[in-house]
């Protein structure tokens, strides 16, 4: 539990769509901005998540610069820090931001980059990750705050989201044994498969170093009487399941978690295979609501037309909330490091944005709390199963 300041009673609403805001035209001191970094992985293996993060902060701030900035005054997102999703190379990255006048941080992007960079900016400099999901991503300070759901925290709603919905009582789970990521959300689901009523029926594992041939896995899974599977891993692996599963016939609900989210996109697979698949994953570009085909115009617009991941969704959305931090804060660009980190702390409390990843508030310790999106491929897209 964190040790903040009493907070106000008050909450505070961020509207995400441009066009519910009135333009405002004149800023406090055209001379005084406030400074925002990113860190996270620009180039290698991961810079479709840093690029993506990078290019959504920056529609964030431009949007909120046309409709008055954070609390008056303009906001400017530095270039970009990268990681290469290195821990060593995300401290340079912050140490450089700091010097180049950054007051508060979106990043880092990936966890344990952002558990390196946590312990730098403990108390000092406000840090809100957009996707950093290992739990101890934000533990450095009071100071600290997630848009994403941690990998606990997945497992846990993706086993309350299959008894609420009635998708199965009978559940198997195959998944890397060897990876935090898939670890961590294994791991709660089979905790949480006792309280909301699921039978856990087959429980089957692999190595990072043995994830070509699932077949004995999923023989057994095939006799176990499963009615869902549960694939905790990211979509290459899951590409690779879905044809083994098809090859021998396995008639069963598959079900994953953010780390599914790409694997249409899979060189060489079968897209038909993945017919029918479910996963939470916390935004998809094909969402028919305004405020989702805006920002993917947006950003497409921006970038030659790519089209916005899950990690430029929630970036987009830490940006706006902390637009709202700052706006209950009262924070001006004058103050130091220390006090704007306070008092965006304490006023994280206060807010709740209605964002493109769902309508979210956070608690004391710092963890984003909102409802789980859930999306099924229909016909090669994403379509939300909750509408």
């Amino acid at each position: 539990m964190r040790n903040l300041k009493k907070v106000l009673s008050i909450t505070a609403a961020a509207a995400m769509a441009v066009t519910s805001i009135a333009p405002v035209s004149v800023f406090a001191d055209d001379e005084e901005t406030f400074k925002i970094g990113v860190i996270g992985p620009m180039t290698g293996d991961y810079a479709q998540y840093g690029n993506g993060v990078y290019n959504a902060a920056k529609i964030a701030a431009d949007e909120i610069n046309e409709n008055g900035g954070f609390n008056g005054y303009k906001v400017e997102i530095l270039d970009a820090g990268d990681d290469q999703g290195d821990p060593d190379k995300a401290i340079h990255a912050y140490d450089d931001l700091l010097d180049k006048g950054m007051q508060m941080l979106c990043g880092t992007v990936t966890s344990g980059a952002c558990i390196a960079v946590a312990s730098e900016a403990a108390d000092s400099t406000f840090l809100f990750t957009p996707s950093a999901t290992a739990v101890e991503s934000i533990e450095g300070g009071d100071n600290e705050f997630r848009m994403c759901f941690t990998d606990p925290m997945q497992g846990t709603k993706s086993a309350e989201y299959i008894s609420e919905k009635g998708l199965a009582t009978k559940v198997a789970t195959l998944y890397d044994s060897a990876a935090d990521y898939n670890v961590g959300v294994h791991d709660a689901f089979v905790e949480a498969c006792d309280e909301y009523g699921l039978e856990l029926v087959d429980d089957q594992k692999y190595t990072t170093d043995s994830n070509q041939d699932f077949s004995a896995q999923l023989q057994s899974i095939k006799k176990s009487g499963a009615e869902l599977l549960f694939l905790p891993n990211y979509y290459s692996d899951n590409a690779l399941i879905l044809q083994q599963a098809s090859d021998i016939g396995l008639d069963i609900k598959f079900f994953g978690v953010d780390g599914m989210d790409g694997i249409l996109n899979v060189e060489n697979f079968d897209t038909s295979l993945a017919e029918g698949v479910m996963l939470l994953t916390p935004f998809a570009a094909t969402g028919e609501d305004e405020a989702t085909k805006n920002f993917v115009k947006a950003y497409g617009d921006a970038n030659n037309g790519e089209v916005p991941n899950q990690f430029a969704a929630d970036a987009y959305d830490v940006i706006y909330a902390m637009k709202a931090a700052a706006d209950d804060a009262g924070i001006t660009p004058d103050m130091s490091n220390e006090d704007i980190s306070a008092a965006m702390s304490e006023s994280m409390l206060n807010i709740t944005i209605d964002g493109l990843t769902g309508e979210a508030k956070w608690t004391e310790d710092g963890e984003c709390d909102k409802a789980p999106k859930a999306y099924v491929i229909k016909d090669g897209v994403y379509a939300s199963m909750d509408e």
